[in-house]
């Protein structure tokens, strides 16, 4: 080969090989999974990927925030995951154990558009989505549409209730309800009047542990009433054709966040904190409203999100909102699960 030859050559190979794409970074989600999964994916992952093409995120599913947490104390020496979307109170085990990296406004510059109640200096992310306890019905057997907890210790529906039981947070934001409704002052002490409330429905009972979720014995009309969260009814009302409604009933309920994190020692965690920022912007807050009606923790997202979505959340009625600070909460805990096995789960059919 000539000179001339090896050069060209040369210089070809090179052209060659800048004109490859980089390798794409990969940030690794894990999170909840089946819908939430589903649609995380379309609204904030897809358009996430589509403006960042240098950048990939791999999705992994896990049942609960608890799953997720041991996921991160297994990996705590090698971490695999670089980003966790995970409940608030789980959250705060993770940051107390140093497994997750505090966020940076510096960073993540949207954070500052969040709701106050979206950041607490307790923990290192910081709230993503809100979501609230709602009564569920099947529409074919609870004809009326009942406006009050209450309904669930009608005798119309023996042996047709499922809930959720603790250590589920379904069954401990019931609990709170409940008190407050008996006229419970501070769930922080006691929440006796509420576990009275629960042990007369207790009776009516089916299942404290409905499979897969609440939501799926309750269309297929296995169960007629029971309690689980709004973002995941709406969304099985619209898939169901209609067969499961969500009512917020008047006594109330209370908000539940989600919080977003970085895993400590994430192996990628620049591209990590782009996506985290991403998830956090309006854009990406209001498509996932539209998607699947979380109520956003962006305050420019709620703003912006469509009138159909927002009156499927509970924004329009915070005043039936319970206060409850879910972190202090979970310092009780075990002594309320000590009196749902005691009080309440031994009292159903």
């Amino acid at each position: 080969m000539s000179p001339v030859t090896r050069i060209l050559s040369g210089a070809a190979l090179l052209l060659g090989l800048l004109a490859r794409p980089a390798a794409a970074e990969t940030v690794n989600l894990m999170s909840f999974p089946v819908l939430f999964q589903e649609r995380y994916t379309k609204a904030v992952i897809a358009p996430f990927e589509k403006a960042n093409p240098g950048i990939k995120v791999s999705y992994f599913g896990l049942p609960s925030s608890a799953q997720m947490l041991g996921t991160l104390r297994a990996q705590k020496a090698a971490p695999q995951i670089d980003v966790v979307i995970m409940d608030l109170a789980v959250s705060k085990a993770g940051t107390d154990e140093g497994l997750l990296a505090k966020l940076d406004e510096a960073e993540i510059p949207n954070m500052k558009d969040l709701v106050p109640e979206a950041r607490r200096p307790e923990l290192a992310g910081v709230g993503v989505t809100f979501d609230n306890l709602v009564l569920l019905t099947n529409t074919d057997l609870v004809k009326e549409r009942p406006d009050s907890w209450y309904a669930l210790r009608d005798k119309a529906y023996a042996g047709r209730v499922a809930i959720p039981a603790m250590p589920d947070i379904v069954g401990l934001a019931l609990t709170v309800i409940l008190d407050k409704a008996e006229g419970g002052q501070d769930p922080l002490k006691t929440v006796d009047k509420g576990i009275a409330a629960l042990g007369t429905i207790a009776p009516n009972v089916q299942t404290w542990d409905p499979r897969p979720e609440v939501y799926a014995p309750i269309v297929s009309g296995q169960a007629a009433i029971g309690a689980g969260w709004n973002a995941r009814a709406q969304l099985n009302h619209d898939i169901s054709g209609g067969k499961l409604a969500a009512v917020l009933p008047k006594e109330g309920s209370v908000f539940q966040a989600n919080t977003i994190n970085l895993t400590a020692n994430s192996p990628n965690a620049a591209a990590a904190k782009k996506f985290i920022d991403y998830a956090l912007s309006a854009e990406a807050q209001k498509a996932f409203t539209e998607a699947m009606f979380y109520v956003p923790s962006n305050a420019k997202a709620r703003a912006a999100v469509s009138p159909e979505a927002i009156d499927r959340t509970a924004l329009k009625h915070t005043e039936r909102m319970i206060p409850l600070d879910w972190i202090a909460m979970a310092g009780r805990r075990d002594a309320i699960l000590e009196q749902w096995r005691r009080r309440v789960i031994p009292l159903s059919r």
